[in-house]
């Protein structure tokens, strides 16, 4: 670090602090986060180079505005939204950046490059990656330590989960950083200990939908029972806790420890016996055909706008005060 640099920002954000964040990326997920940054009170430079992106945005923020204001507190005074014309411009004065651009590491990293020329010495750059490691995203970068893994679930303005990861570069305070600024978003970060593909809940998904189409390319299941087998049994319970903490109340009174005891076998029989299907064309068709039959003619808008409805309903609940 030069003498003319300054250090990464290491005071932790307060609730009231009203910051400039540059949004790079008005896809889903980029006009999701930018919705939930204005709610929040803070001063928001979206930046995405299609024709049709500020018109994109305005149309995301009616609909989500008010879905947002039922389960989140707004900020006295919204943050100001503007649009400026490239990622560099859209990154000058910026307390912190969040990328959201598409899943390839050559279109990030020469995007980085871009945004390095207009960012402050002292801003963090988070990026909404679901897979990426950040090691290898931050390679090259004239101050890799501010980079890291701010991974939404969409959609980001109601999901509270983010997952933050660091590469190999990236400075500790970087981290803390960003699990006080999301935190005091509202949001429920974690931080993980290591960087592997994916991050975490993206493979705990992955490992769950494994079976899932083992399910139907076996001839086990259909489509729409194996997803009625989840969201009418296990999914409800884990809305209000993990598969650890559940299976430590199918314990009894004995906990982990007695569910461990009973059932640690079968549960390794059960392991062993998981298949490993193969993405096939014809087990792609069996997807998506059942999925077809399953929707029965419903636009995955429509879909998306009833999960929605449902996910305010849940949010909407008092919190349990488990993880």
């Amino acid at each position: 670090m030069t003498a003319e640099e300054e250090p990464i920002l290491t005071d932790l954000p307060t609730p009231g602090e009203r910051l400039r964040i540059a949004v790079i990326g008005a896809g889903t997920i980029g006009c999701s986060w930018a919705t939930l940054f204005l709610h929040r009170g803070h001063d928001v430079a979206l930046w995405d180079p299609a024709p049709d992106a500020v018109e994109r945005f305005h149309r995301f923020r009616e609909r989500a505005a008010a879905d947002l204001g039922q389960i989140l507190p707004a900020a006295a005074e919204s943050g100001r939204v503007s649009f400026p014309g490239d990622p560099a411009a859209a990154c000058e004065g910026a307390d912190l950046a969040q990328e959201s651009a598409p899943e390839r590491l050559d279109l990030k990293q020469a995007l980085y490059a871009r945004m390095e020329e207009g960012l402050p010495d002292g801003a963090v750059v988070a990026s909404s990656t679901s897979g990426l490691r950040m090691s290898e995203l931050q390679r090259g970068r004239r101050r890799p330590e501010r980079f890291a893994v701010g991974h939404p679930f969409n959609p980001p303005h109601l999901i509270p989960l983010v997952e933050v990861v660091g590469g190999d570069a990236t400075s500790p305070a970087t981290l803390d950083r960003l699990v006080a600024f999301y935190a005091n978003l509202g949001k429920r970060p974690i931080r993980l200990a290591k960087e592997v593909p994916g991050h975490l809940a993206n493979r705990l998904q992955a490992a769950l939908w494994r079976e899932a189409v083992h399910a139907v390319a076996s001839g086990l299941a259909s489509v729409e029972d194996v997803d009625a087998a989840i969201a009418y049994g296990p999914g409800l319970r884990w809305a209000i806790m993990g598969p650890n903490l559940t299976l430590h109340l199918a314990g009894g009174e004995g906990g982990m420890e007695h569910f461990l005891e009973h059932l640690a076998e079968p549960m390794q029989a059960w392991w062993d016996d998981l298949g490993d299907p193969r993405l096939t064309p014809e087990v792609r068709h069996a997807l998506v055909e059942g999925v077809e039959a399953e929707t029965a003619g419903r636009s995955p808008a429509e879909l998306a706008r009833l999960r929605d409805a449902r996910l305010l309903q849940l949010l909407a609940l008092p919190p349990s005060g488990l993880p």
